[in-house]
């Protein structure tokens, strides 16, 4: 019985994906707007990272972009059920990928997608599915019903590597030595081990250094995925292959890393994932930045 209201949520998702894209737009633009005002916590996340990233704006202008990212946010989350049940015809019309000749290599060298956290990030790996057998992390969830679900919508177009984040690198390097272009989600924080402080938008955060080790030690080359939300739906850009990476030092390659995202982000600053506490983790004896409410990550 502890299912029973996953499985209603689920049957509710699934009747979503058969509404036009418009329409689930404007209930997911809806439901962005109430969450804003019901959800506090979140809403307190959102705005300590964007006073930290953008200290030049005024605190008007910083809760107006975290009201619009709140509808990109919960616009996206609706549009997942297209990925999890919509025809592949339905999807390759809304979701419109952009040089896809760069998910492969010439030379056959390993290919590291780097996907920083849009809104679109599951969107664009959909589209990626349609190409190439990707490998990628997967977190497992506490309801064994959502993780199903989750799961099985990252396995629809075809069987693709999905590893746990403890699983470590090892099986990484396994599946990219398969043959398996790795979509790499590079920007979160989880917590000091295994992390650097390099700064982000001007800020020490935790990252981990693992794309300029998986680079050294297979020889990929990296070539970044940013997905777009737009109207009609995501386009999906295949960068070219980064040049001259690595460079000299594993700091040196996450620090350009960083710089690439905060590049990206001001390209769309609605659509970056502000909810999560990506300077929760602070070098020793600074102060912590976010709220405290009920004790969870």
């Amino acid at each position: 019985m502890k299912s029973l209201p996953a499985y209603l949520l689920v049957a509710l998702l699934w009747c979503l994906h058969w509404l036009p894209l418009s329409l689930l737009r404007a209930i997911g633009s809806g439901l962005g707007r109430l969450l804003f005002r019901l959800a506090k916590r979140r809403r307190e996340i959102a705005l300590t990272n964007l006073r930290l990233c953008f200290p030049e704006k005024s605190e008007a202008e910083r809760r107006e972009l975290a009201h619009r990212h709140f509808i990109a946010f919960s616009q996206a989350a609706l549009d997942r059920t297209l990925g999890w049940w919509a025809s592949r015809e339905r999807l390759e019309r809304i979701i419109r990928i952009h040089d896809v000749k760069h998910l492969s290599d010439p030379d056959g060298r390993p290919v590291i997608m780097l996907a920083p956290h849009f809104v679109g990030l599951d969107a664009g790996g959909t589209a990626i599915s349609f190409h190439v057998v990707g490998c990628s992390v997967f977190s497992n969830q506490s309801n064994p019903v959502i993780n199903q679900l989750l799961y099985k919508g990252r396995m629809r177009f075809n069987k693709a590597v999905l590893l746990s984040r403890q699983d470590g690198m090892r099986k990484i390097l396994k599946a990219m030595k398969d043959g398996h272009p790795f979509y790499y989600l590079p920007d979160m924080d989880f917590g000091p081990k295994e992390s650097i402080f390099v700064p982000f938008f001007g800020v020490p955060a935790a990252t981990i250094p693992a794309l300029s080790r998986l680079v050294r030690l297979t020889g990929a080359r990296v070539v970044p995925v940013i997905s777009h939300q737009v109207a009609d739906g995501y386009d999906i850009e295949v960068m070219p292959p980064w040049e001259n990476f690595p460079g000299e030092s594993v700091e040196a390659d996450t620090l350009a890393m960083n710089q690439f995202i905060e590049q990206q982000v001001l390209r769309m600053p609605e659509q970056y994932f502000w909810l999560h506490k990506r300077f929760k983790t602070r070098p020793p004896g600074e102060q912590r930045f976010y709220p405290c409410f009920n004790p969870r990550p």
